[in-house]
């Protein structure tokens, strides 16, 4: 077997419709915006693949400093598809995981800005409460709130 050569995990890359709608609720959730800009040019286009590109990026990282989430809008190509109101068994991109202090705090905090649950909060043996929620622009993350801390 190969040695293993990751290093990490850097970030989850999420396309949205407005970068300005989408900020504040993961800024809600407890990520910190770590920088905004935008990436534009054909050196772009060659890693993407879609060659000359422009794109408003948003990195939004985690309290820890160790996970982060890229929000892209793209302004140039415009998107070809629009997933985030497919169902949770959708090939592809399913959702995002944050475990949080109180789960219920935390979804009526969502709710104000207009989240709302698919399903219900339900609870996982003695382990877990969880649940997924559909949040700006009908993105689906999911929360878990651990009950055994050790």
């Amino acid at each position: 077997m190969a040695e293993n050569k990751l290093i990490r995990m850097d970030n989850i890359g999420i396309v949205v419709e407005s970068l300005d709608n989408t900020i504040p609720f993961f800024l809600e959730i407890g990520l910190k915006l770590e920088g905004r800009a935008t990436i534009e040019g054909e050196w772009a286009g060659r890693v993407t693949g879609l060659g000359d590109q422009r794109v408003e990026i948003a990195m939004m990282v985690t309290p820890d400093g160790h996970s982060r989430l890229e929000l892209s809008q793209f302004l140039s190509p415009n998107p070809v598809s629009d997933h985030r109101m497919a169902p949770v068994n959708t090939l592809g991109y399913l959702r995002v995981m944050f475990t949080v202090e109180d789960i219920d705090e935390m979804v009526a905090r969502l709710s104000k800005h207009g989240a709302h649950l698919v399903g219900e909060v339900v609870q996982y043996q003695n382990s877990y409460r969880l649940c997924y929620i559909r949040g700006a622009e009908g993105i689906l993350i999911g929360l878990a709130e651990q009950l055994n801390h050790k």
